[in-house]
């Protein structure tokens, strides 16, 4: 893919509600033969957020129109009416852009805690509007006091970039029960510093971790070794590995979700409507730091650190900004534990270059990860072992210049949180795989086509005394297929493109399938399965 192309369409990701369908889907008569100067707004097949029914207080966090860098910068005020203790509490951005514009990485911050990492879909000449919804009850803890709020979508705005992102955010609040959340919600100190309470029980670190930017870390699941000629180059090729360090010694480790914006590889077309998994709700990566807890609960601060590894020193373009999640025990002034079990394994890591035409590089790494500690609680000793391991093997094909690109990768994430004590054992296992499967090719005519397949899966099981408790499959697949032509008037491309969505959730809590179908930005399909 030629990498300029790439460079000026990767540029965001967003968060996007699933129920904004407008019209039905529409009859194959109906779809045009090309693209036009409007489409469908975008839609993506994740279950909407559920509700619960009974009295509920809305709040408005921001409201603003982002034509460059600068923040926007405002005061959140607790809802009244609502009590301060919720049984849901709901994000919602409603957006709107038109003209011409890139997709654009976005954040909300509330007392300097990141609740919504998000991108913007691309626009079309007559103009979108999109929904993002987000449950964000594990805030509550910050909810509870006014706090200062920042939101940034970062944008530019010119002759030839049109679009004016215009963003409305408000939280609503369910009275009713309240839900299960942290008691604490923190953030990093000065010099990434971290205090908790000294008696917390449970410690969940939140780290929203995506490349972005137009450079090669926006698309670093392409790099290659230093001795191959292509255009993104890193001496460890294309892994990449997320991981958190507690006072220099490794805590976590976790594989990045391979994001692809709604300019991604090189053809909008492909994301008008439907986006990539993930594109617009930027899920956290979580880390359970509970067998540190003992060593964080001394009442003193402690270096938190993330980091990415492979990317290319002095290489900027990751963003890795961090959520600490704390759970108090209320009958207790401090909790003392310590750390038992730390086994890291050695990162196994090869990127191997076969030069030829088409040039390959075949990739393969693995690292693995044990912690465990106790804690002495109100309740009893309780001892917690976390277990992580990470793989990924990739196959990049490309030909001279690049006209030809093709990229066949895998990315799986296995963790078991185990505790013991207070009654049984109990085990969640999350098995987590990321796959992307795509070509781009340029012809002589200068058509570039992108056909593309990515997939976000993970099956959870949960278990207690060793007997299954609870069990989960999510399969989340987009397809495409787009062309159009470079090098010539927006009006002159002779666009064309079919998405399909699958979303597929179902387990202990019942059944979820959706599909959706885009072709030409008009939507053609929207099905039920279950």
């Amino acid at each position: 893919m030629k990498r300029r192309i790439v460079m000026s369409m990767l540029a965001g990701a967003t968060l996007l509600a699933s129920t904004l369908l407008g019209a039905a889907p529409a009859r194959s008569a109906d779809v045009p033969a090309e693209f036009g100067t409007d489409w469908h707004d975008p839609v993506t097949a994740a279950p909407p957020i559920e509700k619960p029914s009974g009295k509920s207080c809305q709040v408005t966090l921001a409201e603003a129109q982002f034509r460059d860098f600068t923040p926007y910068r405002g005061t959140y005020t607790p809802p009244k009416g609502c009590g301060d203790r919720w049984s849901k509490v709901v994000l919602r951005l409603d957006g709107k852009v038109k003209g011409r514009q890139y997709d654009r990485l976005g954040y909300l911050h509330v007392g300097g805690v990141e609740i919504l990492r998000t991108s913007t879909p691309e626009p079309s000449p007559d103009g979108i509007a999109w929904s993002v919804e987000k449950d964000v009850t594990r805030y509550s803890d910050t909810f509870r006091s006014k706090q200062d709020v920042e939101m940034l979508i970062g944008n530019v705005v010119d002759d030839t970039y049109t679009g004016v992102i215009d963003v409305k955010v408000t939280l609503t609040f369910y009275a009713g029960k309240p839900a299960a959340a942290p008691d604490r919600v923190l953030t990093l100190g000065e010099g990434n510093t971290l205090t908790t309470p000294r008696n917390s029980e449970r410690i969940l670190a939140e780290v929203y971790a995506t490349g972005s930017g137009g450079g090669c870390e926006e698309f670093w699941y392409l790099a290659v070794p230093d001795k191959a000629p292509y255009s993104c180059q890193a001496d460890g090729g294309p892994y990449r590995e997320v991981q958190i360090k507690v006072d220099g010694q490794l805590a976590g480790i976790a594989a990045p979700f391979p994001h692809v914006w709604t300019g991604g590889w090189s053809n909008p077309f492909l994301w008008y409507v439907v986006p990539g998994p993930r594109a617009f709700d930027v899920k956290p990566i979580e880390y359970d730091l509970t067998p540190f807890a003992g060593l964080l609960n001394d009442g003193r601060p402690h270096r938190v650190d993330v980091s990415v590894v492979g990317v290319p020193g002095g290489q900027s373009g990751w963003s890795a900004p961090v959520d600490v999640l704390v759970w108090q025990d209320a009958k207790s002034a401090q909790v003392t534990g310590k750390l038992t079990v730390h086994k890291a394994g050695d990162l196994a890591n090869s990127s191997t270059y076969t030069a030829g035409s088409p040039e390959r590089v075949d990739a393969d790494a693995a690292h693995r990860l044990t912690v465990a500690g106790y804690v002495n609680t109100s309740h009893g000793r309780v001892t917690t072992t976390v277990r992580r391991s990470l793989a990924n093997t990739s196959k990049h094909v490309w030909t001279d210049g690049e006209n030809t690109d093709a990229l066949d990768a895998t990315w799986t994430d296995d963790e078991s949180v185990t505790v013991d004590g207070r009654g049984p054992a109990r085990t969640t296992a999350t098995h987590r795989t990321y796959t992307m499967d795509g070509s781009i090719t340029i012809g002589s005519d200068d058509r570039l086509r992108t056909v593309l397949s990515l997939g976000d899966r993970a099956a959870v099981v949960g278990s207690s005394g060793g007997r299954r408790t609870v069990r989960s499959r999510l399969d989340d697949t987009v397809s495409g297929d787009a062309a159009w032509t470079l090098n010539v008037p927006r009006d002159q491309r002779h666009a064309v493109g079919t998405t399909s969505e699958r979303y597929r959730l179902y387990g202990s809590g019942g059944c979820y399938d959706r599909t959706l179908t885009a072709v030409q930005g008009v939507l053609t399909e929207d099905r039920n399965d279950c």
